[in-house]
């Protein structure tokens, strides 16, 4: 079964990764059993025991039953969990609709309700509207050079 995760190392057998997994994680108070992979940034999915997928490793060791056609997936919303009642799998399709989405985009600002989906809208309009601002000001700033090249100023 192991040789189903991509990118797992070779030489672990089940017994050695669950003890590598177990070793490299610990309990949070929200009980989550969280992995430290390689890497210094913490909250995402983390890759251990060669270039594999904590999660994934996690899934097929401590619960079985792994079917690599279906996506592992933490039902807790942490991305770097390997806790096995938080794991689950499900399709691609069933993944996606059931992530949470945040309320706010990463500068702060709320986001809108889609009307048509009932989801928060990818793109905030305010970050939107910034980037645009900016873009009219790269743009004039172009065309202003451009001109006081050819004399035109």
């Amino acid at each position: 079964m192991l040789s189903a995760v991509k990118g797992l190392s070779r030489y672990h057998t089940e017994e050695s990764l669950r003890a590598y997994l177990l070793e490299r994680s610990h309990r949070t108070d929200d009980d989550c059993l969280v992995i430290h992979g390689y890497g210094s940034r913490r909250g995402i999915h983390q890759k251990v025991a060669g270039r594999a997928w904590a999660h994934i490793a996690a899934f097929v060791v401590l619960v079985g039953g792994y079917d690599p056609a279906l996506d592992v997936d933490q039902t807790c919303g942490r991305a770097d969990c390997i806790e096995p009642t938080h794991l689950r799998q499900v399709s691609r399709s069933e993944a996606c609709r059931t992530r949470a989405q945040a309320a706010q985009c990463r500068n702060g600002h709320d986001r809108e309700l889609d009307a048509t989906t009932g989801r928060y809208r990818r793109v905030c309009r305010v970050c939107n509207q910034e980037a645009q601002r900016r873009w009219r000001e790269r743009a004039a700033a172009e065309v202003a050079q451009a001109r006081a090249a050819y004399g035109r100023g």
